[in-house]
C-alpha cells in the first residue's frame, strides 16, 4: 500500500473503532434496559455482544498502531431513542450493524490485492458481523416464520 491509501486505511479503520466502541456502549445500556421473563438470556446475549465490539475495537486499533496511525479516543454515534421494548432493541442494534459491515467493506475494497493482513482482517470481521446479523434477523421473525425480517 502507498502512503495514501494507508492513510486511508487508518480513518477507515478509526471508524470502525469508533463503531465498534459506540457499540460497546449501545450494547452495555440495552443489557441494563431489558425486563420481563426473558430478561437472563437477552442480558446474556447483549453482554456478549458489548465483549464482541470491544474485541473489534481493540484489534483494529492494534491496526492503526501498526500502520503507524493513532488511535482515535472517539465514540461512534449514540442515539438515545428511549425504545427499550426487546423487538426496538433488536432493531436498533440491526441498524448499527449494518452500518458496522459498511465500514469493513470499504476496509475490503481499499486493501484488496494491497494488504493480505488487512483483506483478512476485514473478511473475518464481515464473516462475523454477517452472522450476527443473521442472528438478530431471526430473533425478529416470529416462530415459524421462514422469510427474513425486513426492516
Amino acid at each position: 500500500m502507498n502512503a495514501k491509501e494507508t492513510q486511508r486505511a487508518v480513518k477507515i479503520l478509526n471508524t470502525i473503532m469508533e463503531h465498534e466502541l459506540a457499540g460497546v456502549v449501545r450494547y452495555v445500556h440495552y443489557s441494563l434496559m431489558i425486563y420481563g421473563y426473558n430478561r437472563i438470556p437477552i442480558v446474556s446475549w447483549l453482554k456478549k455482544n458489548a465483549d464482541e465490539s470491544l474485541a473489534h475495537a481493540h484489534k483494529a486499533g492494534e491496526l492503526v498502531t501498526m500502520l503507524g496511525g493513532h488511535p482515535s479516543l472517539k465514540i461512534g454515534p449514540l442515539l438515545e431513542t428511549e425504545q427499550h421494548d426487546v423487538g426496538d432493541i433488536l432493531r436498533e442494534s440491526l441498524e448499527h450493524e449494518k452500518a458496522a459491515v459498511g465500514s469493513y467493506y470499504e476496509l475490503l475494497k481499499l486493501a484488496e490485492g494491497k494488504s493480505i493482513l488487512l483483506e483478512e482482517f476485514a473478511r473475518e470481521m464481515i464473516v462475523e458481523e454477517e452472522l450476527h446479523l443473521d442472528e438478530v434477523n431471526k430473533m425478529l421473525r416470529k416462530a415459524g416464520d421462514v422469510a427474513a425480517f425486513r426492516t
